[in-house]
């Protein structure tokens, strides 16, 4: 048996994170999110129609909250998206547990010929607003991102990435 948290326990866990108001556009795109993961175990019959299920909440968060949360993307417990609009993330980013992304923010591929190359958020990572983060590129655990930050090249643990490009400050 996994000893992973199941669907509805997940999502009340988001719940909690995201100050217990399930009307929060980023608590929604994580519900949307976990959904869309745990119907990938459920067997070919009855995949189907939860996946077109999915495929309409998915565009629902991305049009009405400009949220791109794709379920490939592998997303920690108790993760808070604040505040809605503009936040693409590519799905094959990783974003580790108590992670916090803010609007606007973008974690993407430098290249159409590495689609794979995608951002890995490891614990504690705070984005701030209009942070972009490109490539195979690792945030250290409890790594800050200020606003606007552009970051090209990994982020040591409890460290400040500031300015386009990002340069590295150390931790307070």
């Amino acid at each position: 048996m996994s000893d992973r948290p199941g669907l509805f326990a997940l999502i009340a866990e988001d719940w909690r994170a995201n100050g217990r108001d399930w009307t929060r556009p980023g608590f929604r795109a994580l519900a949307v999110h976990r959904f869309g993961v745990w119907r990938m175990g459920v067997p070919q019959p009855l995949r189907a129609p939860l996946s077109i299920l999915y495929r309409h909440l998915f565009r629902r968060c991305r049009n009405i909250y400009g949220i791109e949360l794709p379920y490939s993307v592998v997303v920690g417990r108790h993760v808070v998206i604040e505040h809605q609009g503009g936040i693409v993330v590519h799905g094959a980013t990783v974003i580790g547990d108590r992670c916090i992304l803010r609007q606007n923010c973008t974690l993407g591929i430098k290249r159409m010929d590495a689609l794979a190359d995608a951002p890995i958020l490891h614990e504690g990572v705070e984005l701030g607003a209009g942070a972009v983060v490109l490539g195979r590129v690792h945030l250290g655990k409890g790594a800050k991102i200020g606003a606007n930050a552009v970051v090209l090249s990994d982020v040591p643990p409890g460290a400040f990435a500031l300015g386009v490009p990002a340069t590295i400050r150390a931790g307070r």
